[in-house]
């Protein structure tokens, strides 16, 4: 059940973000958006990231009116290059060896749809060690990085190959809570506790 003057929903289907944001809003609806994560190469990643998350949004909300909708893209970018989700198996092997030794952005849009949309981007950094051959294929073997954004979980296995972050640690997991309660407040909603 949702709190009746609060009726909240997370467009999307990632237990990451489902955890997430259970820590702040304890009753929620998921209903995973059908949109498609298709990049348009002539805005930023960050914009990128912003459009997706409100297409999600948008899609969801058009179905349930009168409720607050949550949309989350999360994306990696590597020299202005944007790295979505691995294909396959040999995908993941290669943009594991790109991040290795490397430092990039992760980066989150994140849109609440009621009315008018309230959405923003918010942009963490993440840097690897050198990370060899070896220990890539086995950490893929495991399976973690075929659904992730950037070929990793920080809050998994892949932890082993952060040597530092600045920025939001929950942006990196998939869902910037601190920026989410500001938005889900500028858009209205009001917490129960």
């Amino acid at each position: 059940m949702t709190h009746p003057r609060n009726p909240l929903i997370l467009a999307s289907r990632s237990p990451r973000r489902v955890e997430l944001l259970k820590e702040i809003v304890p009753d929620f609806k998921v209903v995973p958006s059908s949109v498609e994560e298709i990049f348009d190469a002539k805005l930023s990643p960050a914009d990128n990231a912003v459009a997706i998350a409100r297409k999600k949004a948008l899609d969801v909300a058009g179905k349930y009116p009168g409720h607050w909708v949550i949309g989350a893209d999360t994306i990696v970018v590597l020299d202005n290059e944007i790295i979505g989700k691995p294909k396959d198996v040999d995908d993941a092997h290669h943009i594991l060896r790109r991040l290795s030794g490397r430092t990039h952005q992760v980066i989150t849009g994140v849109a609440v749809v009621n009315s008018e949309p309230v959405e923003t981007a918010v942009v963490s950094e993440v840097s690897f060690y050198h990370v060899a051959d070896e220990e890539i294929i086995r950490y893929v073997e495991t399976g973690e990085p075929l659904d992730k954004a950037g070929a990793y979980a920080i809050q998994g296995k892949g932890a082993f190959m952060v040597a530092s972050y600045s920025g939001s640690y929950s942006n990196i997991v998939g869902l910037p809570m601190e920026t989410l309660k500001k938005i889900l407040q500028q858009a209205g909603y009001e917490f129960t506790h």
